[in-house]
């Protein structure tokens, strides 16, 4: 059943003194996969009783259909390919039509949605992508030749932002009840310090080995990087995990 033929039960329980339990029970007997909730049922009755509702659908202002026309979709397609980044009014103003058959042709008639672009630190070159495939490719024949001696001298990095203080969290700082009847403890309200300081961890599969933390005002560039895998290299003669 659709809503209009609900509400029109609904106003026959009204009708017939029922109240909104009533009528919320007698529904769920006879419709139990598509009656409505109580919150929508009590809504309706109260509307009824007030003579605010009626059992016609409202009248929806809709999208003209002379504004949908071929013309339209084929001007506003070439618009969109021209210039992704065009907006709705902007296109409106264009064909000198309002905007809602403008949002109606985009995701009715050419089904587009726009989305944001995904930031990024930096976008590579050809040949950084190509020596990404490249190292990609001779990792996967060291594997095949030999996975457990690959995975032995693997090293791998990560980097992180370390706050001077960090709140628990809600999980963290749950407690245990005595009572049920116990009041829910309570705690101030905490955030994450401004202050924080950059973290490089090095690990391989036998665990960590070694963090380095970036010094205040240091840049962080090809230099720093090369002094990085300066240290790592020495860590690890140091350690004997070559």
């Amino acid at each position: 059943m659709d809503k209009k033929e609900f509400r029109v039960l609904i106003k026959y329980c009204f009708l017939k003194g029922k109240n909104t339990v009533e009528a919320k029970t007698w529904h769920d007997v006879e419709f139990p996969d598509t009656a409505p909730g109580k919150s929508t049922i009590k809504d309706w009755h109260t509307k009824f009783r007030r003579v605010e509702m009626s059992t016609e659908d409202d009248e929806r202002s809709g999208c003209p259909k002379e504004m949908v026309s071929d013309e339209n979709i084929l001007k506003i397609h070439k618009m969109v390919l021209n210039y992704r980044k065009l907006r709705l009014n902007e296109m409106a103003d264009t064909l000198n039509i309002s905007t809602e058959p403008v949002h109606h042709i985009i995701h009715e008639y050419m089904d587009m949605r726009k989305l944001c672009a995904k930031w990024m630190p930096r976008e590579l070159t050809f040949n950084q992508k190509q020596r990404r495939v490249d190292d990609s490719e001779q990792c996967l024949k060291m594997i095949k030749h030999n996975k457990p001696e690959f995975l032995r001298r693997y090293v791998t990095m990560d980097e992180t932002w370390l706050h001077h203080f960090t709140p628990k969290s809600k999980r963290r700082s749950s407690e245990w009840t005595v009572r049920h009847d116990e009041p829910t403890p309570k705690r101030g309200k905490t955030q994450q310090s401004a202050g924080k300081f950059m973290a490089s961890i090095f690990w391989d599969a036998h665990g960590i080995i070694f963090i380095d933390y970036l010094e205040k005002r240091r840049t962080i560039n090809s230099d720093y990087y090369i002094a990085l895998l300066d240290r790592l290299n020495e860590e690890i003669t140091e350690n004997n995990r070559i």
